[in-house]
């Protein structure tokens, strides 16, 4: 099954999805996105009153019920205030560190749906202004940055009167590019490589006309990044959840940018063990190369699952993704070794 993944139509998506903003709470666009992929699978999305999409693959077992997740929000800001030199305050969306959002390119939309783009910068940026150590330290915390709208404004009275107002959404530019070598480099890859990962599975079984063992209810949220994406709109009557969400790759960590990863336990503590067990094995048989890993400071959809009371068992895997929530990167051979884990999963007793 591994070679009816296919590849470059997975990679054009996930591009389409990249560059599509959806910072959490403003994700319709990102949501329609991917409603009209699976409608041209003939597969009818439904969403939730909090804006996720529940998409339904019937199995050959419609009891003991499964759901597979990943969320299409990512992290952001908003207008936290607009300063008297025209510039604009953050308050994020997300967790991030500031200096990770220093001199990248964003867009502003106000509340008729204009965009404004600009760039997040330092208020002590300039070197030639500044010390190099005043910049440094600058770096530090949010509030020392700020957003320099790509129009004529000056005062706080000429930004009101370009449309912005507090609590609009900013939009970091996310850079996307696909390199020959097969690397995928893009902010935003947690999580939209794992939506990817979900649609490549469910156009692979689809089209080759695969049944599930049991019915499974993809479930893509919208809340994630601010922890209660998977706290509702999961089916009730499900006893499994595949919380699909990036690897972890750095210093410390098991995992890499080219296989998928199959998580042991994060901050909210241990992942279901038979479950895991299950994934490992599967991965093995089907000769997927996959990490076992531990993340320290993360949680997932399945967690917040957990935290609100659903009883189902619950692991997670997901495609290696390095610098997570800056930069990130990761290789088209760790969504499709991802694909490929789902679609055993998707198979499996």
């Amino acid at each position: 099954m591994a070679s009816s993944i296919d590849l470059e139509y997975t990679k054009a998506f996930l591009l389409k999805l990249l560059n599509t903003p959806s910072p959490t709470g403003n994700t319709d666009a990102a949501i329609a996105l991917l409603e009209a992929e699976f409608l041209d699978l003939g597969l009818q999305g439904k969403r939730t009153t909090k804006g996720a999409l529940l998409v339904t693959l019937p199995g050959k077992k419609s009891n003991a019920g499964r759901a597979v997740t990943a969320h299409v929000d990512t992290l952001g800001g908003m207008v936290k205030e607009i300063k008297e030199n025209g510039r604009l305050l953050i308050s994020n969306l997300g967790g991030y560190y500031p200096g990770s959002i220093s001199g990248v390119y964003c867009a502003v939309e106000t509340s008729t749906g204009k965009k404004i783009s600009g760039t997040a910068l330092l208020t002590k940026q300039s070197v030639h202004i500044h010390s190099i150590n005043d910049v440094h330290d600058s770096a530090q915390k949010l509030n020392t940055l700020e957003v320099r709208l790509d129009a004529r404004t000056r005062s706080k009275a000429e930004t009101e009167a370009l449309g912005v107002q507090t609590g609009d959404f900013i939009s970091w530019d996310p850079r996307a590019e696909i390199t020959g070598t097969g690397f995928i480099k893009s902010r935003h890859l947690d999580d939209k490589a794992s939506v990817a990962a979900m649609l490549a599975a469910a156009r692979a079984m689809t089209q080759n006309k695969i049944t599930p063992a049991h019915t499974t209810t993809f479930y893509f949220s919208t809340y994630e990044e601010v922890g209660h994406g998977g706290a509702a709109g999961i089916p009730a009557d499900v006893e499994e959840i595949l919380a699909i969400d990036m690897g972890v790759v750095g210093e410390g960590q098991a995992g890499d940018e080219f296989s998928v990863s199959i998580c042991a336990k994060d901050g909210g503590g241990p992942y279901d063990l038979k479950m895991r067990r299950r994934l490992v094995a599967l991965a093995k048989t089907a000769k997927i190369p996959y990490k076992v890993d531990v993340y320290v400071n993360y949680s997932s959809d399945g967690t917040a699952a957990w935290r609100a009371g659903h009883p189902a068992r619950v692991a997670l895997i997901g495609p290696g993704v390095d610098s997570s929530h800056a930069y990130e990167r990761t290789h088209q051979e760790a969504i499709l070794n991802t694909a490929h884990l789902l679609l055993e999963y998707l198979q499996a007793e």
